[in-house]
């Protein structure tokens, strides 16, 4: 039986550091080579998830922009990508406006990632996230809704206070056109409000890898919202320790916590390799 092996990254996978550790780099090297089937999803983008991974072999393509994108690496080739029509687009920018929310813009042009927000209507969790890409050739000011609208766009990330986010996710949640994630930035004291084209999930992305790499059955692991829907499709899935505790009821079982390499030994000890 083929079985792909898709894991989330931030709170699962990657450390606090954001990095897979030394550990994990080493033991699912070795079962990649023995042949396991391997990738992950997130919602980073291609460049942030390549710094977050780096030293893993990933062998298979990766869903990206939780499942905005999916990118085969190996063959620098993008399989299957997902975005936002251009009033689908406006609509979004405008309800936010409308609560005093500035997103993040994540989009492509030119073959190249960016990654706009309107200056000066920075946020001190968007101040934060800048801070910390500082030397990122992807962050791109932008002085108008038209520049921040640019290009081919996969998702909006919103940063801020959470009864602000909160107010707004109450609402566009139920939006069937948009699919909206809110929870806790996993490492910083932030709340996130990310905002996708209903067909773009982590759901949809594992199921297309299923069906492109002729697997039988997928096994996934995570730790919080925007890992539920890959839940819901997955014939195994794996919550680590410190995932929300509804998250773990959805879960095959639990397994150890992020920091302690859980999915690395998981993959040990079951995978067959």
């Amino acid at each position: 039986m083929k079985t792909l092996f898709v894991s989330d990254l931030d709170g699962t996978l990657i450390t606090k550091e954001e990095k897979v550790s030394a550990y994990s780099c080493d033991r699912i090297n070795r079962l990649i080579q023995k042949g396991m089937l391997f990738t992950y999803a997130t919602a980073r983008s291609l460049s942030s998830a390549q710094r977050a991974v780096k030293g893993l072999s990933v062998p298979v393509p990766a869903i990206l922009y939780n499942g905005g994108l999916i990118y085969d690496e190996r063959n620098d080739a993008v399989l299957h990508r997902t975005g936002f029509s251009e009033e689908g687009r406006r609509e979004v920018l405008d309800f936010l406006h409308g609560f005093g929310i500035f997103p993040f813009v994540f989009s492509e042009m030119d073959r190249r990632e960016r990654v706009s927000w309107r200056k000066g209507s920075e946020t001190e969790g968007m101040l934060r996230y800048l801070s910390r890409r500082t030397e990122d050739p992807r962050m791109n000011p932008a002085f108008s809704d038209e520049a921040l609208l640019s290009g081919f766009i996969y998702y909006f990330k919103c940063v801020g206070p959470r009864d602000l986010l909160e107010s707004a996710w109450n609402i566009l949640k139920y939006d069937e056109r948009f699919l909206c994630i809110f929870h806790q930035e996993t490492y910083q004291s932030d709340f996130w409000m990310e905002i996708s084209p209903r067909n773009a999930s982590k759901a949809t992305g594992v199921e297309f890898l299923k069906e492109y790499l002729s697997c039988d059955r997928v096994v996934c692991f995570g730790d919080t919202s925007n890992d539920s829907d890959m839940f819901d499709v997955c014939d195994e899935k794996y919550a680590v320790m410190n995932a929300d505790d509804w998250l773990k009821a959805k879960a095959t079982g639990v397994i150890g916590y992020c920091e302690e390499d859980g999915v690395a030994k998981w993959l040990e000890e079951h995978s067959g390799f």
